[in-house]
């Protein structure tokens, strides 16, 4: 083999990645959906403790996958639990943990996100992570927090690759700053409404005068439909939709939607709040197919909130917002979720995955055209 040909052979290995388009964030480049400010970030960790951690497994010509972890508070999360809430949008998943998040209203575990196949595993390592933090020595029942996408088309889904050392690296190493978004943890390997998904986050603060509540939202993007970028039909201008005549397309996938918020909500207002999560969903151009299995997990870390696994009063007083002032939080959830889907797509990158399939990501110059064509930039 001559050194040429060795040099090509060795490219065509590696994940590919379109260099010839600069990849930004939605926001700078003049998408900037709604009208709420977002946090410091943009990202759910402008909620105060809440830290992300993930773990890519970028692999040779077919590993495309990882696991995301979202801690909502730095403490002990078995012992003091926060309150919770969860929106079903199509159950066709393999999510683990909810019925006890619907039956008691709380998560005791860090929240981790992965592929279909690999779910179980993961909420098994969850399981060890718990159990091994010493003041929890005690304990016998565990109830892990585990969404997934199937990312078959792209990643070796049947070998089950992410393992438990990845989940504990994700969780030692999450950060309350910056997310990575696009191709990493659990997104490496997703694909979004006719190109490339992933990772995506985004936030917005309400202002003092409406609570001065932060909510924030990430997203595992691998769902299909016909692409709207706000309200311009890009996907259709693109020729890259559902039912578009000639084009190879994959409707069915995921989306799982995970939510924090500093305002201090009950279960059944932070389920409320998960709802409304999905008019964001739909609003950038997905039905639900029937293979789509879409998920909203909402939780509060305010610390009155939280619950303690060993309570030593009958009774617990907390504050609570109250119904008539949820408004304006339905509003930072449907903003938030938005952008971070369309985060997802403008961060993700080109890649070549098993068997040599490619999925394109969003191409910026053209989608950046349309959007001016339709006046859905905010300059």
């Amino acid at each position: 083999m001559t050194k040429s040909i060795l040099i090509v052979a060795l490219l065509l290995s590696l994940p590919f990645r379109n260099s010839a388009q600069e990849r930004n964030r939605a926001r700078e480049l003049g998408v900037k959906p709604g009208i709420l400010t977002p946090g410091k970030y943009n990202a759910i960790t402008d909620v105060a403790g809440v830290s992300v951690g993930q773990k890519t497994l970028n692999i040779g010509d077919s590993i495309r996958t990882g696991v995301t972890v979202i801690l909502p508070h730095q403490g002990n999360l078995f012992k003091e639990k926060v309150p919770a809430g969860i929106f079903v949008g199509n159950g066709f998943g393999k999510s683990i943990g909810t019925t006890q998040i619907e039956e008691l209203g709380n998560i005791e575990s860090p929240i981790a996100l992965t592929n279909t196949l690999n779910a179980f595993l993961v909420a098994n390592a969850l399981v060890d992570y718990t159990l091994s933090i010493p003041e929890n020595s005690g304990i016998r029942s565990v109830n892990p927090i585990v969404g997934e996408t199937n990312d078959g088309w792209l990643n070796d889904i049947r070998g089950r690759h992410v393992k438990a050392a990845d989940v504990f690296e994700a969780i030692n190493t999450a950060s309350t700053q910056e997310v990575l978004e696009g191709n990493v943890g659990a997104g490496t390997g997703t694909n979004t409404l006719g190109f490339k998904g992933g990772i995506g986050t985004s936030s917005r603060v309400l202002p003092k005068n409406k609570g001065g509540y932060t909510v924030g939202v990430l997203v595992q993007t691998n769902f299909g439909g016909i692409l709207r970028i706000n309200g311009a039909p890009v996907g259709k201008e693109l020729n890259t939709y559902y039912m578009a005549n000639d084009v190879p397309y994959q409707v069915d996938g995921s989306c799982m939607i995970i939510i924090a918020t500093d305002a201090p909500l009950s279960s059944r207002n932070l389920q409320r709040l998960a709802r409304r999560s999905f008019l964001a969903f739909g609003a950038v151009g997905s039905f639900s197919s029937n293979g789509s299995g879409d998920y909203s997990i909402a939780f509060s870390t305010h610390k009155d909130s939280r619950i303690p696994h060993d309570p030593e009063a009958i009774e617990k007083t907390s504050t609570e917002v109250l119904n008539d002032f949820m408004s304006p939080l339905f509003l930072a959830v449907f903003e938030a979720t938005e952008e971070a889907i369309y985060n997802s797509m403008f961060m993700a990158e080109d890649i070549i995955g098993q068997k040599g399939r490619q999925m394109k990501a969003l191409p910026i110059d053209e989608t950046l055209k349309i959007l001016d064509k339709y006046k859905a930039r905010n300059n």
